[in-house]
């Protein structure tokens, strides 16, 4: 007797499908040490539990089971009229098993590949964002820098420099000033001020102190303000900044920090 009928009826017996003298005959010949039925029984308990673990259970298309009902009718022993059904069971679930572990891991490749694509999508983006944050301080810095070289071709016009004061003795700064189009402020070495205030530029002439604007610095201590003509031509004497609360004061009230001679 051949060993090609035990290929068919171990298949049977792992689904737990054998019965009758098939079921006393296999399990004699199993008892004798048979190690190709052994690995048969392992290798199908493995893909019946890999199956029932699946989740979501995956239908085969229909020419999947086309293909294996062909591939099952060309290897059929030609003594039998037509495949036993139960005897098919293996082959199908152990197919399916297979199917099912192929979209498993497809789908965990394709969404772990989505969410790199995702994020590297939200870094690009952010990315974006701070170069066109950037690119536009830097045009206004040029802005502010032509506006300063042009208000230095005129011969009226006049540069101003700020000494540090009080709790910020090593600040710095310039006033670019002409008397009818205003000028801008340039400080330096000045650091951040608590929450809640800022910077705000005084021009002082014959009378009480003018406001002249609020302004804040960089991490650097950096900072530039633009500021407007005094009012009816006056002359400006002294330039000096002090911290006051960020909405401003119309007149001084916190600590001067900058000032011109």
């Amino acid at each position: 007797m051949t060993h090609e009928p035990f290929d068919t009826l171990a298949a049977t017996y792992a689904l737990g499908a054998l019965d009758g003298d098939e079921r006393a005959q296999f399990e004699r010949h199993l008892a004798g040490g048979c190690d190709v039925c052994e690995e048969t029984l392992r290798e199908s308990a493995e893909a019946l539990a890999a199956l029932a673990r699946a989740e979501p259970r995956a239908i085969p298309p229909p020419e999947v089971k086309d293909a294996l009902l062909r591939r099952i009718a060309a290897t059929t022993s030609p003594r039998l009229e037509r495949p036993q059904p139960r005897r098919l069971v293996w082959a199908v679930a152990t197919l399916a098993a297979m199917i099912v572990g192929a979209a498993f891991t497809g789908t965990f490749v394709a969404s772990r590949y989505e969410g790199r694509l995702g994020q590297m999508a939200r870094e690009a983006a952010a990315l974006r964002a701070r170069v066109q944050q950037d690119e536009a301080a830097l045009r206004e810095q040029i802005a502010v820098y032509q506006a300063a070289v042009d208000l230095l071709r005129d011969p009226t016009t006049r540069v101003v420099t700020l000494h540090g004061l009080g709790p910020s003795p090593e600040a710095t700064g310039r006033v670019i000033w002409h008397p009818v189009s205003g000028g801008h402020v340039f400080v330096a070495n000045l650091p951040a001020v608590p929450a809640g205030s800022a910077y705000e530029l005084w021009t002082i002439g014959d009378g009480a102190p003018q406001p002249a604007g609020l302004f804040r610095v960089d991490a650097s201590g950096r900072g530039t303000h633009r500021i407007a003509a005094v009012q009816g031509g006056k002359p400006v004497k002294v330039f000096a900044v002090t911290i006051e609360p960020e909405a401003g004061v119309p007149a001084p009230t916190g600590p001067m920090v900058l000032a011109s001679k």
